[in-house]
């Protein structure tokens, strides 16, 4: 017997759909009750799926939703459901796929793949087939439903549709849809485009046996007339460069041609779809090849499509020039995260570098949009095939950028300035002729009357802080520094964000040379403060600690340390333990407290303890969630990374001074708690400020290195490529303070230091972090390490010959001076990379140069004169020169003969 409603329930059903359709709060919470009532009786399911598939007498929209609500429950309940329930419910839906009405299709067939993604594809083994076939029906709606059921099980199980968990149905599905491709309803090819498509990225194999068939059907349709399936081919074409660019490249320029056309396609989604595909080629090998000879056409289109749309316009507010008193709305502000502190060293020929394994986030133009849309990605496209192209590109751009830039119309004059910013990477040295002319126009558009123009000014500009700050301060730097300043206080907000962003870029590359403007800069970002809402102090706070980054010790003055305290510690006071937007401060903070050093002082109290506070507190709150994770919320713990580094910050500004503080708090003890958290951003934390305190006040650190060691040995897993950077540099500064004692963990340590160094593709962060620690180890240890001296010269040498002349490097290379007096067997073999590693200090210390002379003149004697010179035939002109200035004439025999070296 077919299970039938009882018409008293029935009418509290609907009644409960009515009211949920009302918008009164209130109403709202007694429908949830009623909801959690009705949710105890087993065939409430069945009435559900009854309003959905049998009630044609109820309106779509309430059928529809009773279809949603069944779904939710699907989700949450599903395991529960009675066998009869879970049944009808099954053949209700593949009973009624073919309803007249293009909702309750759509509604049913999301209801069948939330049933198969609960693992029901193994146990509903006529779903597939059944669906399958009534894809041969002569009723459109029956065909049409059961393929938008399918394409919904093919987003949402592709892998499993491709295992032999299912005795592979692809092998039937495929073939199946590749014939509906020339059905005659432009939505059923949609579908069957559709559900090809989400096998592509996988490789699946029943695609692969068929991906001619499939290249030559989507051709076919090429010059569709629906712009659903125009979209699909596009997106089809787009995948099928990155994982079968083989079957392509006969047929590239044909396809070439169709996306040039495509990416001018009056619907702006096809439009998108297709842009992408420039993208993705620029990634590949045959770009430069496949592209050469388009790009007179591209670039055009391309620019094109960088203007904002009307849309946009209206999106945007662009018509709208002062809303700084606007307060923000909470989902206007995205969640931020922490990047937590990584410990590098600083290159020859400029700054400290950033641990490769961090994407760093371009910034964007125009984030707000945060919809990828038609004018984000031709710009991505342009700047990436700027990088491949490089100053190839100009000739094709020249031209139109003059007619852009100076357009009364400020819409093209915008893109004109954006398409200026999106070269700036891949074309710097082609436009370097132009920028004494551009960059003072740039500066004047930071004064338009349009908001959206002085934006993009902002970050264009941005991309050529580089060149700005190579010219003379006087030509470029000054005009921009006291325009951006001025931006930064702009009436409008989304201003005030590029010029933040823009002045953050510029600190970085302008770093000391804005010293002399510190108090100007200063007083604009003060002002700033009591300014701003609540997305863009958030910016602010970004633009603060970069400039503390970038200007050091020189914020050390009690002039700028009066300016700038105040207002941060009375919004550090303001804000509660459990807010958010103490991860910016935070951050901004760490770099205060670094630059200031001793300036600081005066407000390292209450900042160290609520630190430490912040730390136990996640600690504890992690404890109770592991033990009863269903009365507890996990804790967020970047509110105890942030605070880590922070204090890491305040350890390396403050020095011997944080002594006190240390001595006061049970930071050692949470440390050791940290070191062994769960979370990989934590541990990385937790090794900086180890490294941190142990060169501020080892004596605090030192009683707890029994505990500590074993824990830092089994860190160094370049798995984690910033813990194990993190756990090797806390272990070299540990040597330094530990010297003889650190012989019983030598054997924890060095094995894993050694198989780091020469693992192939290790990021070079990781690498020269490695090399300092083994040679400090060395020079603490030499009799235990240099042992292993020929096991790791090599990549030793080769890893540290770009560093700086620095402390670490000092005692690395002291280190392996040491442990060739020990082995010299050792290095004999990889001579030749000592004496290039040799070279590349600039001024070593005199006891320190002492030591190379000895090394070097002892091999030369070892080898004696004539295998001497065969063997510094070898050697690079340049290395012959160094090594002779420096080493070679401070003995009475010329480290080479005179007929050697000047021929």
């Amino acid at each position: 017997m077919e299970w039938q409603p009882d018409e008293q329930g029935l009418q509290q059903v609907l009644q409960l759909l009515k009211d949920s359709q009302s918008p009164d709060t209130a109403t709202q919470r007694a429908v949830q009750e009623k909801l959690e009532q009705l949710n105890q009786y087993p065939d409430f399911n069945n009435y559900l799926i009854f309003v959905l598939t049998s009630l044609k007498s109820e309106d779509e929209p309430t059928r529809s939703l009773s279809g949603l609500i069944l779904k939710n429950n699907v989700k949450a309940h599903y395991q529960n459901f009675p066998p009869a329930v879970a049944d009808f419910i099954k053949r209700e839906c593949l009973n009624n796929i073919g309803d007249p009405s293009p909702l309750i299709r759509a509604t049913i067939g999301i209801l069948i793949t939330t049933i198969a993604s609960k693992g029901e594809l193994q146990t509903w083994p006529e779903l597939l087939p059944q669906l399958c076939n009534l894809l041969n029906s002569e009723d459109y709606n029956t065909c049409e439903g059961s393929f938008g059921a399918l394409q919904k099980i093919c987003e949402d199980s592709s892998e499993l549709l491709d295992s032999d968990a299912l005795n592979r149905p692809l092998n039937i599905m495929i073939p199946k849809f590749l014939q509906f491709f020339k059905h005659c309803s432009p939505k059923i090819r949609s579908h069957a485009i559709a559900c090809v498509n989400q096998f592509i990225i996988g490789r699946a194999q029943a695609l692969m046996d068929n991906i001619d068939t499939f290249i030559e059907s989507l051709f076919a349709l090429a010059g569709d007339e629906d712009c659903e399936v125009r979209k699909n081919v596009c997106r089809a074409l787009v995948m099928l460069l990155e994982v079968r660019i083989d079957r392509l490249i006969p047929h590239m320029h044909s396809i070439i041609q169709y996306m040039l056309q495509r990416t001018q396609d009056a619907d702006e989604n096809v439009a998108l779809e297709a842009c992408e595909f420039w993208l993705t080629l620029a990634e590949q090998p045959i770009c430069k090849e496949a592209l050469s000879g388009h790009l007179v056409q591209l670039i055009p289109i391309l620019v094109n499509g960088m203007k904002y749309s009307e849309i946009d316009i209206i999106l945007l507010k662009g018509d709208v020039e002062e809303d700084d008193n606007v307060p923000d709305s909470e989902q206007d502000i995205k969640p931020r995260f922490h990047k937590s502190r990584t410990v590098t060293l600083q290159h020859e020929g400029g700054e400290g570098e950033e641990g490769e394994d961090i994407d760093e986030d371009e910034d964007d133009d125009d984030d707000t949009l945060s919809d990828w849309n038609l004018r984000k990605c031709s710009a991505a496209a342009l700047d990436v095939l700027a990088n491949v192209f490089r100053d190839e590109l100009l000739p094709h751009l020249l031209p139109l950028l003059k007619g852009l830039l100076f357009h009364p119309d400020w819409v093209i004059k915008e893109s004109g300035i954006l398409v200026l910013g999106a070269i700036a990477e891949g074309c710097m040295q082609g436009m370097v002729p132009y920028l004494p002319e551009l960059i003072p126009h740039l500066i004047q558009c930071l004064c338009d009357k349009k908001a959206l123009v002085r934006s993009i000014a902002c970050w264009t500009l941005s991309r050529y802080a580089h060149w700005v700050v190579s010219q003379p301060p006087d030509a470029h730097l000054k005009p921009l520094m006291t325009e951006l300043l001025k931006r930064i206080l702009d009436g409008n907000k989304r201003v005030q964000e590029a010029a933040c962003s823009a002045f953050a870029t510029l600190e970085e590359e302008a770093c000391t040379e804005l010293v002399p403007y510190l108090s100007f800069i200063l007083d604009t970002l003060v002002f700033a403060f009591g300014k701003y809402q609540h997305k863009n102090l958030l910016i602010l706070y970004d633009a603060i600690g970069t400039l503390a980054d970038s200007v050091g010790h020189h914020l050390n003055q009690p002039e700028y340390i009066q300016k700038l305290m105040p207002p941060l510690i009375q919004k550090w006071n303001e804000l509660k333990d459990e807010d958010k937007d103490l991860f910016p401060l935070l951050e901004c903070l760490s770099s205060v407290a670094t630059a200031l050093q001793s300036g600081f002082l005066p407000y390292c109290e209450p900042v160290y303890q609520r630190c430490v506070t912040l730390v136990q507190k996640t600690l504890a709150q992690a404890m109770m969630y592991s033990q009863q994770p269903d009365q507890y919320e996990a804790p967020d713990k970047d509110f105890m990374i942030v605070a880590l580094d922070l204090l890491s910050g305040l350890a390396e500004g403050l020095g011997g001074h944080v002594d006190q503080l240390v001595a006061r708090s049970n930071i050692m003890t949470l440390l050791f708690q940290c070191m062994q958290d769960t979370m990989p951003e934590v541990r990385q934390s937790s090794f900086a400020l180890l490294g941190d305190l142990t060169k501020a006040c080892f004596p605090h650190v030192k009683p707890c290195i029994a505990e500590f060691m074993p824990i830092l040995g089994t860190n160094l897993n370049p798995e984690f490529i910033s813990v194990c950077n993190n756990a090797t540099w806390a272990i070299g500064e540990i040597c330094m303070q530990m010297g003889v004692e650190m012989q019983p963990y030598v054997a924890l340590v060095l094995p894993h230091l050694v198989e780091i160094i020469n693992r192939p593709n290790t990021p070079k962060t990781l690498l020269e972090n490695t090399a300092i620690t083994i040679g400090r180890l060395g020079y603490v240890c030499p009799q235990e390490v240099a042992p292993m001296l020929q096991q790791f010269i090599r990549p030793w040498c080769t890893s540290l010959r770009n560093i700086r002349d620095n402390e670490e490097k000092d005692s690395a290379f002291r280190g392996i001076c040491v442990m060739i007096g020990v082995n010299p067997g050792g290095v004999v073999q990889d001579f030749i990379f000592f004496c290039d590693a040799v070279a590349s200090w600039v001024s070593p210390k005199d006891d320190l140069r002492d030591m190379f002379y000895k090394i070097l003149h002892g091999f030369k004697d070892q080898v004696g004169e004539e295998n001497w010179q065969q063997f510094s035939e070898q050697f690079p002109p340049i290395l012959k020169e160094r090594l002779s200035a420096c080493y070679g004439n401070h003995c009475p025999r010329c480290f080479y003969s005179t007929a050697v070296y000047d021929r």
